[in-house]
């Protein structure tokens, strides 16, 4: 197979492509003027919290504060994921008929540093939303640090398949760490056995 990548860059813009064996695979476009966060991971400190509004903000390293609302402390960000089927490995704390009652990690308090990632983009005068549940995207897969699930694109519509990638993901998920196959991973993930 042979791999391309074709670099254009102008002032007003970068184009990436990745051509695998004549076709375009990915193709990636970023202007200067508008610089993307979603996915950025910072050490941040808890500046202030407020139990009223179940939030706090926190100092990344910008003029403005980032914004995290208790739920994002505790919440997976493999349930957070759209189009996404779940299946739990182990199985934590669950009463029938509830759903699954996350335990804080720790009590918020002024000072303390938390890593965090940015979800959702700051919007005029408000900083970005943030999450403690840090997730690493690649290209067919989704590692999650510190969760315990597996999980493959609901896109995916193949149930033959499904099942397939997730026995795939089971054996190959890194202890402490979830994992969730995106819809590109279809019929490319494979598990070879080498016999020594």
């Amino acid at each position: 197979m042979k791999k391309e990548l074709v670099i254009n860059s102008t002032t007003t813009e970068t184009r990436v492509a990745l051509v695998e064996d004549g076709s375009l695979v990915n193709l990636f476009v970023e202007f200067p003027d508008a610089e993307r966060n979603v996915g950025d991971i910072y050490k941040s400190t808890v500046r202030k919290v407020l139990p009223g509004m179940q939030a706090a903000f926190l100092d990344i390293g910008w003029e403005i504060d980032g914004f995290i609302h208790f739920s994002d402390l505790y919440q997976s960000a493999v349930e957070m994921a759209e189009g996404t089927d779940m299946e739990e490995v182990t199985l934590p704390e669950k009463r029938e008929g509830r759903k699954r009652a996350w335990k804080p990690r720790a009590e918020l308090k002024q000072g303390q540093e938390i890593l965090v990632q940015i979800i959702k983009e700051p919007l005029g005068t408000k900083g970005p939303r943030l999450t403690s549940q840090i997730s690493l995207p690649g290209r067919f897969l989704v590692l999650v640090p510190g969760d315990n699930l597996v999980g493959v694109s609901k896109r995916i519509p193949d149930v033959k398949e499904r099942k397939r990638l997730k026995n795939i993901l089971k054996q190959i998920k890194p202890e402490g760490f979830g994992l969730i196959c995106r819809t590109i991973g279809e019929a490319k993930l494979m598990l070879k056995c080498v016999t020594i």
